[in-house]
């Protein structure tokens, strides 16, 4: 027997969380893990466009713990008995240490910074702009039922080391970024 990537059953408009639990596609859920779904497509792109480097393994650890954020986004927290797996404290110290490494070498951001600069770093900053997303839709949803703090706070520091990983590519790449000069 083959496995057939298509099933029918969400053809009304309706998606089935693990545990069984059938919801509108449009639920904050579903939009929530979706979006999630999203950033780690985006985490691909930065990845295949980077040459080999020490943040391809960390990109590669982000993308598993992405999977992880989804898994327990499109579980049913009060039906499902599946194991799912889970974040850990070590996850988001990763993110931080990985950004320390990172912002030790990069020269003492003096003014906010547009998007921009160099291809790669443009990703990036896509990508932080889904991760902030994918935040907001997760802060929501875990005001209308369970959601575990700890997915807060990976996607939140998760921006922030998308935002370093920016500053890092437009440095290695003798780029330069390009710094907001408000009119005044």
């Amino acid at each position: 027997m083959t496995f057939k990537i298509y099933t029918k059953t969400g053809d009304k408009g309706e998606t089935s969380l693990i545990g069984g639990v059938r919801v509108p596609k449009y639920h904050l859920r579903i939009e929530s893990y979706g979006t999630i779904d999203e950033l780690n497509s985006y985490i691909g792109l930065v990845k295949d466009s980077l040459p080999l480097s020490h943040a391809l393994a960390t990109l590669n650890e982000i993308q598993d713990r992405l999977f992880t954020i989804g898994s327990l986004l499109a579980s049913d927290p009060e039906k499902s008995k599946m194991k799912i797996p889970d974040l850990h404290q070590s996850d988001i110290e990763l993110l931080e240490f990985e950004m320390d490494k990172m912002d030790a070498e990069l020269p003492e951001l003096k003014s906010f910074i547009l998007p921009g600069g160099h291809t790669v770093a443009s990703y990036c900053h896509i990508a932080r702009c889904v991760c902030r997303r994918a935040e907001r839709l997760v802060v929501h949803l875990s005001n209308e039922t369970e959601v575990p703090e700890i997915v807060q706070i990976y996607l939140n520091r998760l921006s922030d080391y998308l935002f370093i990983l920016s500053r890092k590519i437009i440095y290695d790449f003798k780029a330069s970024e390009i710094e907001w000069k408000p009119r005044m």
